[in-house]
């Protein structure tokens, strides 16, 4: 079985105030929107397609602090303080933080600026790439799980972490899929060369028909 890497992408946070409530939202998850994945010389473009998430599930889903699991969950779709939604825009991400120092701490950074990316941790079901022009293209079809949403503080570097991630995770999918042409290729002569092979038999028991005759 073919192992699933785990990938992990950056997309901005917001707070909404409500009385004394600490709200943090915004989209996890961008459809059909074109990202690309390292640089245009090494990296590829991504596209999510609408229906990857149709079959995740996303009862237990946590929101965490830099994908950390040394650092306190932030809130978790399990209790009902975060709720992810599936829109035409993508996967929409609404969490009510509960009364801890460090949800405050988390809150009042999201709030003056100092943190404003969301990001998602996620493996891949199914997927089509194309090597056509300048740059691979790789369509997401198929989400197999949802492993977290983050809040994260350093984009820069957290960018690099998902580039070189998502880089080998590329490399393999290519050579894998440079194989598969090529078994195909294989199996294509192969019946050819069956087939040759029974008309020549068949050709064979003729003429030894004939003579006999």
């Amino acid at each position: 079985m073919k192992q699933k890497i785990k990938e992990i992408r950056l997309s901005n946070v917001t707070v909404e105030e409500i009385e004394d409530k600490m709200i943090l939202e915004g989209y996890a998850i961008l459809f059909n929107v074109e990202s690309l994945i390292g640089d245009e010389e090494h990296g590829f473009i991504e596209v999510i397609d609408p229906g990857a998430l149709n079959s995740s599930s996303l009862k237990d889903v946590p929101m965490k602090y830099n994908h950390m699991d040394s650092f306190l969950i932030i809130a978790r779709t399990k209790n009902g303080s975060l709720k992810l939604t599936v829109d035409e825009i993508g996967l929409k991400v609404y969490a009510e933080l509960i009364d801890t120092k460090s949800n405050e701490d988390i809150y009042k950074m999201v709030k003056n600026g100092l943190l404003d990316k969301m990001s998602f941790a996620f493996t891949v079901e199914e997927q089509v790439w194309n090597k056509e022009g300048s740059i691979p293209r790789r369509l997401i079809t198929k989400i197999a799980r949802l492993y977290d949403v983050s809040i994260v503080d350093t984009p820069a570097y957290d960018q690099t972490s998902i580039y070189a991630r998502s880089l080998d995770f590329m490399e393999l999918e290519l050579g894998a899929m440079e194989l598969a042409n090529t078994q195909a290729q294989i199996e294509i002569l192969k019946r050819k060369i069956k087939i040759r092979l029974n008309i020549s038999k068949e050709n064979s028991k003729d003429e030894f028909r004939e003579t006999q005759a």
